[in-house]
């Protein structure tokens, strides 16, 4: 590898061998947030030294090869955005391919493309006009009067009772672990609804995969910085001026207050003797009758369906206990407050940098976790 990966033995007093070298940051985890604020710091003449618990960098960004194929270890991430500086920005360090992501839904055997579109009318109604398939929209959603109160009534009130129950209320409730009725509404307000022929799941002018993987553009951005991979964060242990932290925010002030939520995930890899298994990179199931609640199949995300092999993964979401690995902010209101208890002890912390998903509580988008890091590291490197 190109970055510089150490480790050290212990000192029985927890202080490590040759650890007197003086850093300018410590940034604990090699994610995104991480490995961005790093090489910008590095670039302007810092000293850093990047730590993370895994024995991998990437974070959850992390892909890893199997049979000449990219596995996206963590479930599928495709890199889109529409901010044009943070596009400049990663492709300094890899070259993007077309991929564009265009899911489909599966519900107990019937198919529907993703996101809502034409099509998904077509297939859900027969219809064929923008016009009728907003006269029928229209006609089921009138069951909701006034301001909906949870997730069902607002899916209803976007897109009809038809589609919410085939294709909203059980795959929410796989994600959620909890009846829609209970969600708020919020989570799904900005559903995208489309009257027109159109599967591209994002409307970003720029999209696409990473060619060779997510791991390697990681590598390159963490070039000739000092990494330590297998090695947990204990306060005090480097002789650092300052810590950039983006671990989970409860876990750094030891759960003062009680333990934030999250939803994970659960992963179930295959190599399968076969040269295309479901035909595209993710298929949703969306009944209860399955467990999983989608396929990835992983060699579609950089075209590579002239191997014989293919590998898949089944996700299954599941409600997140300390050692599992936090995927998704349990953005409700319990959960928000209980964020501004421990934000208010981080404001009050001298000397450490609170960032990416895990440090702020918020789920962010690839694109927005790296324009986030990129001010982040301007506003610090201009005023030190």
């Amino acid at each position: 590898m190109r970055i510089s990966i150490q480790s050290y033995p212990m000192h029985g007093n927890g202080m490590r061998i040759g650890s007197t070298k003086q850093y300018d940051y410590l940034i604990v985890g090699a994610g995104l947030f991480g490995a961005v604020f790093a090489r910008e710091a590095t670039d302007a003449g810092k000293r850093c030294l990047v730590i993370d618990r895994r024995n991998h960098i990437g974070g959850n960004v992390y892909t890893e090869e199997i049979e000449g194929i990219q596995v996206h270890k963590y479930g599928p991430h495709i890199f889109h955005t529409d901010i044009e500086v943070v596009w400049e920005y990663v492709n300094q360090f890899t070259h993007f391919n077309h991929f564009r992501y265009e899911p489909i839904a599966n519900y107990k055997g019937e198919l529907y493309n993703l996101p809502f579109n034409m099509n998904t009318f077509h297939q859900m109604w027969g219809v064929n006009t923008p016009e009728e398939a907003q006269s029928k929209i229209e006609e089921q959603r009138r069951e909701i009067k006034g301001t909906p109160i949870n997730l069902e009534e607002q899916a209803i009130s976007l897109v009809g009772r038809d589609i919410y129950e085939k294709l909203i209320k059980e795959y929410t409730e796989k994600q959620w672990g909890r009846p829609c009725t209970e969600l708020p509404a919020f989570i799904i307000r900005r559903l995208p609804v489309r009257f027109r022929f159109d599967n591209n799941y994002f409307n970003h002018p720029y999209q696409g995969i990473p060619i060779g993987g997510y791991t390697a553009m990681v590598e390159k951005m963490l070039e000739g910085i000092e990494v330590r991979l297998n090695t947990e964060y204990r306060a005090g242990e480097y002789e650092a001026s300052k810590v950039v932290y983006t671990g989970p925010i409860d876990a750094y002030f030891d759960y003062r207050f009680g333990e934030l939520e999250y939803r994970s995930l659960r992963f179930e890899t295959e190599v399968l003797d076969m040269v295309n298994y479901q035909g595209c990179a993710g298929m949703n199931f969306t009944s209860h009758d399955i467990a999983y609640t989608r396929i990835v199949e992983h060699k579609h995300f950089e075209f590579q369906d002239g191997t014989d092999k293919t590998v898949i993964t089944k996700e299954y979401s599941q409600d997140w206990k300390k050692g599992d690995e936090p995927y998704y902010p349990v953005n409700d209101e319990k959960n928000q407050k209980l964020f501004e208890q421990y934000k208010a002890l981080a404001e009050d912390e001298c000397n450490i940098i609170f960032g990416g998903r895990l440090g702020e509580y918020r789920y962010y988008d690839m694109d927005k976790v790296i324009a986030r890091a990129l001010e982040v590291a301007r506003e610090e490197l201009q005023s030190v």
